[in-house]
């Protein structure tokens, strides 16, 4: 007699939200997830379909929690932002992340990074990109029907999902948005959002400098206004008071003009 085995339940499954692994190994690694979290999030911060996630757990296949992994940073098209324990794509309408980024950090292992390729391979990652800030190597792959194929040129590749273009210089990894801006750290825009406040600053300081130059400048023209109406009324007053005494003198018979 054979006794079949019954699977369980789907719904008394438990998806954990942590996999126990630390998000980061270092300061470094740490910086770039921010980094390329951040500034994606800020690329489609006017999109509400657009979801970006750090150290996510992301369980594509309903009934098995052992079959999930945490990209450093992924990028979902087609679903709401807000808050998730981990992404179960049974409940995201079996859209899984299109975009995913890794930062090879000294703790990585070949073994789970070709697990983690085979997996994005196979459930339907489009792009996936895999950054060394030891080495300043970037690899690409992108999905060419049922395989993620490498892209030969990286360094000036623009990501057909989310418009980013790669840069590759002595320095390390620099990524520009659709429109040439750099992607930056939270204290450079911290700071350019200061330096444009002080500009703003100056900027109303000299409007009211102009304004009070040209009120001070109307209330001089107004001033000169008055004084030459004044003068203007103190001859007229001076031609009436010679009118009137010429013509009391020659009343009196005595005429100016033979004096």
């Amino acid at each position: 007699m054979v006794t079949k085995l019954q699977s369980p339940d789907k719904q008394n499954i438990i998806y954990p939200d942590d996999n126990g692994e630390p998000m980061s190994d270092n300061t470094e690694q740490f910086r770039l997830i921010v980094w390329i979290k951040e500034n994606s999030e800020l690329l489609f911060a006017n999109d509400p379909n657009v979801f970006v996630a750090g150290d996510l757990l992301w369980y594509p296949v309903e009934g098995n929690n052992k079959i999930c992994q945490a990209p450093d940073v992924m990028v979902v098209f087609g679903r709401p932002k807000g808050y998730r324990g981990s992404y179960q794509q049974w409940n995201e309408d079996n859209i899984g992340p299109q975009v995913v980024f890794e930062i090879w950090s000294p703790g990585n292992r070949p073994a789970p990074m070709i697990q983690k390729f085979k997996f994005y391979e196979r459930y339907g990652v489009e792009e996936y990109y895999l950054y060394d800030p030891q080495t300043l190597e970037l690899t690409g792959w992108q999905r060419q029907e049922e395989q993620l194929e490498a892209i030969e040129q990286i360094d000036g590749w623009i990501s057909p999902r989310l418009g980013v273009r790669f840069q590759l210089s002595e320095t390390g990894l620099e990524m520009f948005g659709p429109s040439g801006e750099a992607f930056m750290s939270f204290v450079e825009l911290a700071q350019l959002r200061r330096q444009a406040e002080a500009r703003a600053i100056e900027a109303e300081q000299q409007a009211q400098q102009a304004e009070q130059l040209r009120q001070h400048a109307e209330q001089q023209a107004q001033q000169a206004e008055q004084r030459a109406t004044d003068t203007e009324t103190l001859l007229e007053q001076e031609r009436s008071r010679s009118q009137a005494l010429e013509l009391r003198l020659r009343e009196m018979g005595i005429d100016l003009n033979q004096l």
